[in-house]
């Protein structure tokens, strides 16, 4: 694993600092770590949301649709999201 020295201002330190004790992180390197993790999915999902926006209409999401989608997800996935 690579090394990576940032500076921060005190603000901004000191921010660090509360959330690795309130989330209960080991280090303000694992925060930072979490918080690339993030960003690196925020823009995953952007990219996907784009591309979606960009591909041609593919049918309608009726009540069909849906119901489709639920017999492939079977039971126990719906069990699963009331647990």
């Amino acid at each position: 694993m690579a090394t990576m020295n940032i500076s921060l201002p005190d603000a901004l330190r000191e921010f660090v600092d509360e959330q690795v004790t309130r989330d209960g992180y080991a280090t303000s390197s694992e925060y930072l770590r979490e918080l690339i993790r993030r960003d690196q999915r925020r823009l995953q999902l952007r990219d996907m949301l784009l591309q979606g926006a960009q591909s041609p209409e593919s049918g309608s999401a009726d009540s069909n649709y849906f119901e489709a989608l639920r017999q492939r997800a079977g039971p126990r996935s719906i069990a699963q999201r009331r647990a």
